[in-house]
């Protein structure tokens, strides 16, 4: 049970301390509330919780790498800088493909909800 409450410890401290941790848990509300006012099919709403979960597992490795390389280095290397900039790219490029992967589920619903 004690790796457990490890995790949760970390998830907690992520959130605490990661500026970009606290947009994706809003991004994530936002999501909730468009699928919840606008009739998502269960597929619909399963494919947005798969990228949720993607978006912010990534963000809690990439917040793990980065805490590693600080560990590993005070010093400004271009291996450190590289390492921290690739983890960094990994939570954007899922992040991008959520934004778009909502926009194509959500447009639709939205425009006939407005216009119709």
């Amino acid at each position: 049970m004690k790796p457990f409450w490890f995790a949760v410890h970390g998830i907690v401290h992520a959130v605490r301390t990661e500026r970009n941790m606290l947009i994706h848990l809003l991004s994530t509300l936002l999501v909730g509330v468009f699928a919840w006012w606008l009739p998502t099919t269960k597929l619909e709403n399963l494919i947005l919780f798969g990228w949720v979960v993607l978006v912010i597992a990534l963000e809690l490795m990439n917040t793990a790498i980065e805490r590693t390389v600080d560990l590993v280095t005070k010093d400004i290397k271009p291996l450190a800088k590289q390492a921290k900039d690739v983890a960094a790219g990994s939570v954007l490029v899922a992040a991008i493909g959520a934004a778009i992967t909502a926009l194509f589920i959500f447009g639709p619903y939205i425009i006939d909800k407005l216009f119709i």
